[in-house]
């Protein structure tokens, strides 16, 4: 399955396909935000195609790419288990819960979670 866009609870989204390329540069990250211009407002990305970098916030990938995003006017979902990297940091777990809490950059287990916190929303 190619990444598509898809309407979830009335809110056009680009769902990115698990097996689509690895982003481990910004400009991946730029690549997806370009694709969601066909007239979607978030990009769902599946955790595990982000570079393990992006849970390591020392190396300032999660912030560049987020801030791309936030740039761009265009909102991100990265769905998927992510817990071995919140156990492994507690700057992580924070970023997750504050991201959690506004409406730009969430971190959700799947797209049913996604479109249940989109429905929440209307």
């Amino acid at each position: 399955m190619a990444d598509d866009v898809q309407e979830l609870s009335g809110v056009k989204v680009l769902v990115c396909d698990a097996a689509g390329p690895a982003i481990t540069t910004v400009q991946d990250a730029l690549d997806l935000i370009g694709a969601s211009y066909v007239g979607a407002e978030i990009v769902a990305v599946p955790a595990d195609r982000l570079d393990d970098r992006f849970f390591v916030l020392s190396t300032g990938f999660a912030g560049e790419v987020m801030q791309k995003f936030v740039n761009y006017r265009v909102r991100l979902a990265v769905l998927g288990d992510i817990s071995r990297h919140l156990e492994a940091s507690s700057a992580l777990r924070s970023l997750v819960h504050e991201s959690n809490a506004s409406d730009h950059i969430w971190f959700l287990p799947d797209v049913d979670a996604l479109t249940a916190r989109l429905g929440a929303r209307a």
